[in-house]
């Protein structure tokens, strides 16, 4: 069986040593190098095969993402595993989007990390199980639920959207300024947001726009 060749990407010299003696023992894989930047990867990648590279988010020059972006742009061939710190659901979509095939925690198992690369490798998407939680966890929005709102509310929401004042809005609907100033602080109140444009964001995500 050949083995996977691999290198390790981490801005900490001591976890890509750590990693190194982990994985040194794995029938399947062969760690062929260690980088702790992105640079030093990209130009490894443009003169070495490489079938899996274990990325970290958090790198001194090319953020993991972007990184990823990149490899996965030239080297397409090439699996991407992160192995990070970071628990923000945000950033663990960003990298899946961008390209990798998976996302770790670096409390992870050997285990768990077994299991990512063998699933990885054929092409499937794996996470440890406390991503997986993350991931699950309804967002914010989610969990509000969509704010009920009247037909009055609506239309100026609508308008609000469209990008007019509270005079153009009061003169179009009929309504003292007054009125639709407390039409719009209503809102922004019921959408849990600060102002008029993350009102509208978030009436965009809940399709209520």
């Amino acid at each position: 069986m050949n083995k996977l060749l691999t290198v390790i990407v981490d801005d900490h010299p001591i976890v890509i040593e750590g990693l190194k003696t982990l994985l040194k023992n794995e029938d399947n894989l062969e760690i062929v190098a260690g980088f702790s930047t992105g640079k030093q990867l990209l130009s490894y990648l443009s003169g070495n095969p490489v079938d899996l590279v274990l990325l970290d988010v958090t790198l001194p020059d090319i953020g993991g993402m972007e990184l990823c972006q990149m490899v996965k742009k030239e080297f397409s061939d090439t699996t991407i595993l992160i192995l990070s710190n970071h628990t923000e659901r945000s950033i663990i979509m960003q990298t899946i989007q961008n390209g990798a095939s998976g996302y770790l925690l670096k409390n992870s198992s050997l285990e768990e990390l077994r299991q990512c690369i063998t699933e990885a490798v054929k092409g499937n998407i794996c996470y440890s199980m406390e991503v997986v939680e993350i991931i699950s966890r309804p967002t914010k929005n989610q969990l509000r639920g969509t704010p009920q709102l009247t037909r009055r509310e609506k239309q100026i929401l609508s308008l609000l959207a469209q990008g007019k004042t509270s005079q153009n809005i009061a003169q179009e609907l009929f309504l003292s300024p007054l009125t639709v100033d407390t039409h719009r602080r209503n809102l922004i109140q019921k959408f849990e947001v600060k102002n008029v444009a993350e009102m509208i964001a978030a009436a965009h995500q809940q399709q209520l726009l």
